[in-house]
This record gives C-alpha cells, structure tokens and sequence, in this order.
C-alpha cells in the first residue's frame, strides 16, 4: 500500500528542507482549509535556525519543488506558509491503490497491542437504564476500532455481582420465601438448576429491600449478614448468586444486543474473590500495606494530608470490619488478568466521576509490581443530560431504562420515516427494520459524535434529522449510493476505472486518502469522535461529488460514467466500512 497524499508530499518537503541544510523535519505538511488543501508552516519554525526571514526559506523550498511531478501549485502565504496542490498524477496514482485495497487505504498499527477494553459495568439483578448508554457504546467503538487497526482486544463487561446489594436480594427473598432449600443451612449441595427468580422478581426485590434497609437499622442487619456469609462461601448463598448472575447475564445480552455490543468476557467482582486472601497476604509480605484505624490501606501519594484531604487518598484495601470494598476486588481483578491474560494495555471506559478511584487502584497495582503505569488507562466520559442541563430522566423523574430509551428511538425514527415518506411501499418487516437501524444509528452517532469527556444534550427529535450531522443522514447517503449502483447495473454501466479531474472529484479522493489519519489519531486520542468526523466529512464530500457530477446522465461520455461510478462504489465500501466500526448499520435501501 502506498502512502497517502499527505505523506507522500510530507516526504518531498522534507526532502526539500534537507537540500539547503535544514532538518527534514521542518518539511511536515497538514491539511490546511485555507486555499489550498496542503500547507506546510516549517519556514517559519526554521527561521532561527537558519538566520533568514520565512520567506526567503520559503522561497528556497518552492524553488527546490519545482518540476516535481505530484505537487501541482507550491505557493508562498503570509509570512512564509507554503501551500501546496496535489497533481493529477498524484491524485489518480492514490486513488488507484484505494480502489484495489480491502480495507481502503487503512493500515494497521506499526506496534500491535493485547488490549484488555473494560466496559458496561452493568450491576446484576438491576436494570439496564440511560447510565450504561454511553459505556456501551464508546466501548464498543473503541474495541472495533482497535481490533481493525490490528490489536488483539478482548472486550469484558465487568459484572457488579458482589457486595451489599446481593445481601440485599439473599435476604429479600428468604422474607417471601423462607422455605427454599438455599435458606437450609444444613444442605451443602443439590440445589436446583432452575432460578427460583427471574430477572423482573429481581427488579422488584431489590430496590424493595434497600428501601426498607433505610429506615431499618435490623433490616439493613440482615442484608449485611446475608453479605457476610455469602462472601465467606455459604454454598446456598453461592447457589442463589449464580442463578442471579446467570439470570442477569441473559437479560443484559439482550439489552446489549439492542446497541450492538458484544463482550468475549463475562466476569464480574465475585469470579475474583478467591484471589483476594492471597493478594492481600501477598502485599502485606511486600510492605506497601499499613494498618490506619483497624482497616488495611495502601498508601498511593506520599503528599497525601490525611487531615485536609488533599492529594490521592490511599486505597482501602480492607475496612475495619473486615469487609473488602471496590478498591480490593478491582485490585483482584487486575491481578486475574495479569495472570490469565497478560495484556499490554487495559482501557477502562467508565464514567469521569470515577477518576480519583481508578488512579488510586493503579497506583496500587503499579506498587505491587504488576504492571507499569502506562499500561493502564480510565476513559473517562461525560453525562448524558436533559434540555435542562441536569442527568437525562424520565418525565417523572425516574431513571430512563435502557429499553425504554432504545424504544423511544425506534418509534421516534419509524415517526420521521413515515413524515418524510420513505420506505411506504415497503412491507412492515423491512419498515420495522428501517426504522431500527435509523433508530440506533441516531442515538450511537449522537453519543459518538461528542468528544468522549464532554456531556451532551438528549433531543430526540435533533438526533432522528435526516438533515445535518446525524446518524440518519449518514444512513441515507449510504442507502443514496447503493441505489446508484443499482440503477447502474439495471442500466448495464459497470464501475472502471476512477479518473478524477473535476474539482468535486479531487476533493473526494481527498477526503477518501484521509481515513486512516482518522483511524490513527481516534486510537491514539481513544477519542472516537474523530472517526465520526471523518464519515461525516465524506457524507458531505460525496453530496458534493454527486451534485456537481452526473453519473448516469445521458449526456456523460460511458468511460467518465464508469469512472464517476467506481468513486461513489469506493466512497460506499469506506463510509459503510467507517459507520461500522461505530457500530452502525446500514440498511440496503430507505
């Protein structure tokens, strides 16, 4: 594969700027939006060095690019900016190498990675809600986006299956149902293989006994019981987690499923207690443990004032009661992939809140010898907000469940089809299956599209537009495409070979040659905005392209519809290959 225009003309500067004894370095081109689609700034930068003024060393490097065959224009700007033109030559050999490459013109990763992506964090026997939209489907794009670039990824949800909230359902249940063999203490095995609850028995029992927990001091007793003993192996306790892990994992691979999103991993904090005992003595034995007021810490900043709380607290590792907390079990299980997987990276997509948590556990894995701090990262992310700046909830006031959210999508986006009059002579599955996948491309796109760590406004009548930068309208210069296609082979014109000479052309070779830039830097950022910038800016490129351009029009020559033909096919397989990557998919026709 060759390199992309961008290279190839950061390669002759370069060149240029070591001919009169500057370093290369100085030759790097960018993208510019000014007049010209290339401009490289070294002149300026090398001014100092070279005890000249930028023009005349912008002068020196235009002189030096004269005659070459794939910069058509090198003009001096301003104080010494030099911008730069593509030639034909150049344009039609890149386009040429992007048409025969399956993966149009994105390339892997120079240095390939095992990568562990730590995202949904779902709780079991809660529901799915609004809270779990945004680490899905980040995480979700991130672990396609780094899977194409050639990384091993395995993607782990990370159940929350430990702790008071399963005392709370232990002990809510024997009250309704005091006689099930789980609550025998005397039986140790040959419990069922049915669950005695399901996931909506779940649903109620649990936030039934937290409200009671409040205002009950004895009840909130038998839930920490309940914990206790479950925690310390009571084989009837342990039965009932997993039945409710089980339970809670069927009911979150269909919420998941909804968004697209896929797990390799379906572990939580339970599956680690067995390493605990053993962590803990290990770290004892290394020193880096202290006891402060009866519980077991880790200290992680040496600055740390314990009476003004300033700096990084330590980690809990064990409370004064014994009881370990989310320091500790995230502690095991970095430990447990340390030793099952051994990766080279972990990214954890989790809300920005839990910043100070997550620095405080890699400190601590990181003084425990397990890995290097640059081996873990927190992706942090933003909320998703109403109209009124506060946390997106229901009209009531409630949390929004995940379900209804996805619903609401799909109703919204079956509303916009029927108003703009797409799809009525469709039968009703491929309607449904329309409004679907315009559905989920709307709220994915809508969340993707922000910088990871900013919050964005909830408007769904915005998200479902066909008009601007959306999902919808990504969808439908998709679809645009594809009907091109088909009319063209109905019409027996077939795809050649791509010469692009109009200007809308050459701006969509342009657009196209960017891709990977886009991919690099949305990996190196973990930011997959920049991935929703690029199909968006090709989406636009294209509506150009197909507005300035006829394709099938009676009066174009059939070599240039040929050629105009295999652009729009390229532009497809790329935007199509790009939308999922987010995890969008496009239907065949709207």
């Amino acid at each position: 594969m060759s390199q992309s225009i961008l290279q190839t003309l950061s390669v002759h500067l370069g060149t240029a700027f070591s001919a009169i004894n500057l370093p290369a370095e100085y030759g790097r081109v960018t993208i510019s939006d000014k007049s010209a689609p290339f401009q490289c700034n070294g002149a300026m930068a090398a001014a100092k060095l070279a005890k000249k003024s930028p023009r005349d060393i912008a002068a020196l490097i235009v002189q030096r690019l004269a005659g070459n065959t794939d910069i058509a224009l090198a003009e001096i700007a301003g104080p010494g900016f030099i911008n730069l033109t593509p030639s034909d030559i150049l344009l039609k050999s890149r386009i040429d190498d992007l048409a025969v490459d399956a993966r149009v013109g994105a390339i892997k990763a120079d240095v390939l990675e095992k990568i562990v992506v730590d995202f949904g964090g779902a709780n079991v026997a809660k529901p799915m809600h609004v809270g779990h939209l945004r680490s899905a489907v980040i995480g979700e794009a991130l672990k396609r986006l780094l899977r194409f670039r050639g990384h091993t990824v395995i993607g782990d949800v990370h159940l929350g299956d430990w702790g008071l909230q399963m005392g709370h359902l232990i002990s809510e249940l024997q009250e309704e149902q005091p006689d099930l063999i789980y609550f025998d203490a005397g039986v140790k095995n040959g419990y069922p293989e049915d669950s005695p609850v399901t996931m909506t028995d779940m649903s109620r029992l649990y936030p039934q006994a937290s409200a009671k927990s409040k205002n009950d001091p004895e009840r909130l007793k038998k839930s920490q019981i309940a914990t206790a003993e479950l925690q310390a192996g009571r084989p009837g306790y342990r039965a009932l987690l997993e039945h409710f892990i089980r339970v809670s994992i069927e009911y979150l691979k269909k919420g998941y499923g909804e968004l697209g999103v896929e797990y390799d991993l379906w572990k939580g904090e339970a599956s680690v207690d067995p390493l605990i005992g053993g962590m803990i003595d290990a770290m004892k034995a290394q020193g880096i443990t202290e006891e402060s007021d009866g519980a077991l810490i880790i200290p992680v900043d040496d600055n740390y004032d314990m009476e003004k709380r300033k700096g990084i607290p330590p980690v809990m590792l064990r409370a004064r009661t014994g009881a370990v907390l989310y320091h500790t079990t995230d502690l095991a299980t970095l430990l447990d992939r340390k030793n099952e997987i051994n990766p080279d990276l972990i990214l954890y997509v989790v809300d920005q809140r839990q910043a100070t948590h997550f620095e405080q556990v890699f400190r601590a894995a990181v003084k425990a010898g397990w890995y290097k701090r640059t081996q873990l990262e927190h992706l942090g992310f933003g909320t998703v907000n109403g109209k009124d700046g506060k946390p997106f909830t229901t009209r009531a006031g409630g949390v929004l469940k995940l379900s209804d959210l996805t619903e609401m999508m799909r109703t919204a986006a079956a509303e916009r089809l029927e108003k703009s009059g797409i799809g009525q002579d469709f039968g009703s599955v491929e309607r449904a299956d329309i409004a679907n996948k315009v559905g989920m491309a709307a709220l994915k796109f809508a969340d993707l599209q922000n910088q990871r760590t900013t919050n964005y406004v909830f408007d769904v009548e915005r998200f479902v537009s066909f008009e601007g930068k959306t999902g919808p309208y990504l969808l439908y210069a998709a679809v645009r495409i594809k009907s091109l296609l088909r009319k063209a082979s109905k019409a027996g014109v077939e795809p050649g070979e791509i010469i692009p000479l109009h200007q809308a052309e050459q701006r969509l070779v342009l657009t196209l040659d960017g891709f990977n830039r886009a991919l690099a830097s949305a990996e190196a950022k973990r930011m997959p905005h920049i991935l929703c910038d690029h199909v968006y800016t090709l989406a636009q490129a294209f509506s150009k392209f197909y507005a300035d351009c006829p394709v099938l029009a009676d009066d174009v020559p059939n070599d240039l519809k040929s050629s105009r033909l295999a652009l729009a096919a390229l532009t497809l397989r790329q935007l199509e290959l790009g939308l999922n990557l987010l995890g969008i998919e496009t239907p065949e026709r709207m």
